[in-house]
């Protein structure tokens, strides 16, 4: 038996997989969908030197893939959704791109519907929006980092005070 110092053996074997996988650091948990991991496998980030006037900002999720993931954990199946995330300033000013992954846990109805789905290349109704917020919640916080980082403007308004707000508290 090998040992790992990573490995708490007072925890039950599930836990003692999740605390020394990477992939598995969040579990989050909707009406039949249960998110249980999230990897970033890729981030770019460019600017062009000069900074463009009237900028405007877009962003994009795009599916690039759904498959069956077969987790230690559980016998039932996973899914891995792969994505790419896209914010592009306007005028090739700058672009941000992240790619990963997605792992979710769903019923075994739900998986096959998700995959049914998948083949025309569509995510089912009722998991969408969860999954696209879940996706902008972890990669937004990571654009805004690497926003300040590169002297860009915020993709997302940022909250400010104003001397109206401060007169009105008194």
């Amino acid at each position: 038996m090998s040992f790992s110092p990573d490995l708490d053996l007072n925890l039950p074997k599930t836990q003692q997989y999740l605390k020394t996988q990477p992939i598995f650091n969040h579990v989050v948990i909707t009406n039949k969908m249960r998110i249980i991991g999230f990897n970033l496998t890729r981030i770019l980030v460019q600017k062009e030197e000069e900074q463009k006037s009237n900028l405007e900002v877009n962003q994009n999720i795009n599916i690039k893939s759904v498959s069956e993931e077969k987790i230690p954990i559980s016998t039932d199946k996973a899914l891995k959704v792969t994505f790419n995330l896209t914010i592009n300033y306007s005028n090739e000013y700058a672009k941000l791109e992240f790619e990963g992954q997605v792992l979710i846990l769903t019923e075994n109805n739900e998986f096959k519907e998700f995959i049914d789905n998948w083949k025309s290349k569509k995510i089912p109704e009722k998991f969408r929006i969860v999954l696209f917020n879940f996706i902008m919640n972890k990669c937004n916080i990571k654009a805004l980092y690497l926003e300040d980082e590169m002297n860009l403007p915020f993709h997302v308004p940022m909250p400010r005070l104003s001397q109206e707000n401060q007169r009105k508290k008194n």
